[in-house]
């Protein structure tokens, strides 16, 4: 959520910045409601105070108190009326706050959508094949790994079954960079629901932007996790965090549900785009100082499980309207899958600012008795599947139609080749 002193203090600043999102805030609204919740609670606030100063007076009295009594009934009522009136107002200020999202960092390119999005650096050759490379829904059914009509009998389009060495692939993937994220990169394993409040994905602000993309549960009121990102953001919801505690790096993973609505016009052949799926998140609280650095280092994170992959990948920086709802700035990481030709995100690296704490205030001290301050939150994939699973498979074949899986892989899988059935 963005600052509404910053909103009050530069709303031309705010409104330029939401423009390179190709957004349109009602930002003369926003500052209009903020007038009058502070011109009510002044008034509400000076009524208290004459009722106080006016109790007192009365307990002094010795003469007839009761007109005064009456009077401070009265003052009483107003007092209500002015903070239902208060209360009605704050409600409408913070939907619209809720509705508006993070302002891009200076340095994010602007541009018009995705073809604008800035290519940073590449990692690892292409593949070169002496035979047409096959798509990996070709290859998840000559190999007997990914099952798509039973995913549909089963849950509907866009669901699937990963069957026998695929299962263990998908499942050898997962150890392998929770073990690195762990032992290398210094992150902390989490194991979390997967489903949350309602403020809780307010919170990540996941809501109520993309609240027809959500799985609910009508009757309790929760939602089906899209991202492990949305619990971590509420790990330390209304904490103040004592000093030298940031920074604090986490990593899970879980299942995600998404409904993809918006992608529905997308190509969603086989098993590139789903509705549920497992991903490995990585996320940090840091101190503000420090976030532009520790964003640069979790898409070094990032990279690094595409290295041990032997996966070859880019990284390309967003353009502003392409950036995340919570995001100032982001990073994607794509991997090459030469059998459907396509490069595949498989990470999208965010520093949010204060966004998201603010939403959850998660504050922090610098040093013993100095004020709290809000920390600044980041996340990214480390890595997503079944993505990874896409690539593995489409790098990985051969001409005889098996698959080598990475060696760094296969202590974790218990094999190295996956053959035809």
């Amino acid at each position: 959520m963005l600052s509404i002193e910053l909103i009050r203090k530069d709303p031309e600043f705010v409104s330029k910045a939401l423009a390179r999102r190709g957004e349109e805030q009602p930002i003369d609204q926003i500052i209009s409601l903020d007038e009058e919740r502070r011109s009510l609670q002044a008034q509400a606030d000076r009524l208290r105070a004459l009722r106080n100063e006016t109790s007192r007076a009365i307990g002094r009295m010795s003469g007839d108190r009761a007109p005064l009594i009456a009077e401070m009934r009265q003052v009483g009522q107003q007092i209500t009326d002015l903070d239902e009136q208060h209360d009605q107002v704050q409600a409408e200020l913070h939907n619209l706050l809720l509705g508006m999202p993070n302002i891009p960092q200076p340095d994010v390119p602007d541009g018009e959508g995705e073809d604008d999005n800035v290519v940073i650096r590449t990692w690892g050759d292409m593949p070169a094949f002496d035979f047409l490379p096959k798509p990996h829904w070709d290859l998840g059914e000559i190999l007997g790994v990914i099952d798509l009509p039973r995913g549909a009998k089963l849950a509907g389009s866009r669901f699937f079954v990963l069957m026998g060495q695929g299962a263990r692939l998908e499942r050898a993937l997962v150890n392998f960079m929770l073990d690195l994220h762990t032992t290398r990169n210094g992150y902390t394993e989490a194991q979390l629901p997967a489903v949350v409040r309602r403020d809780v994905m307010e919170a990540s602000g996941n809501l109520p932007k993309f609240g027809d993309n959500l799985y609910h549960d009508d009757e309790d009121d929760l939602w089906l996790i899209p991202t492990a990102e949305v619990p971590l953001t509420n790990l330390h919801r209304d904490e103040v965090l004592p000093p030298d505690t940031l920074p604090l790096r986490y990593t899970a993973s879980t299942p995600c549900f998404r409904r993809e609505k918006a992608a529905a016009g997308r190509d969603t052949r086989g098993i590139k785009r789903v509705h549920q799926f497992q991903k490995v998140e990585m996320y940090k609280f840091v101190e503000p100082e420090t976030s532009e650095d520790e964003l640069q280092g979790l898409v070094a994170d990032a990279e690094m499980v595409c290295q041990a992959l032997e996966l070859p990948y880019r990284v390309l920086q967003l353009c502003a309207p392409e950036l995340g709802f919570a995001s100032a700035k982001s990073y994607d990481l794509e991997v090459w899958a030469p059998g459907s030709k396509e490069w595949l995100e498989v990470s999208s690296c965010s520093n949010c600012t204060d966004f998201q704490a603010r939403r959850a205030n998660v504050r922090f001290r610098t040093e013993t008795g100095a004020p709290p301050t809000l920390a600044h939150t980041l996340n990214g994939s480390g890595l997503a599947l079944p993505r990874i699973v896409i690539t593995v498979l489409e790098n990985g074949q051969q001409s005889d139609g098996s698959v080598l899986i990475p060696e760094a892989l296969r202590p974790y899988a218990g094999f190295s080749v996956i053959a035809p059935h």
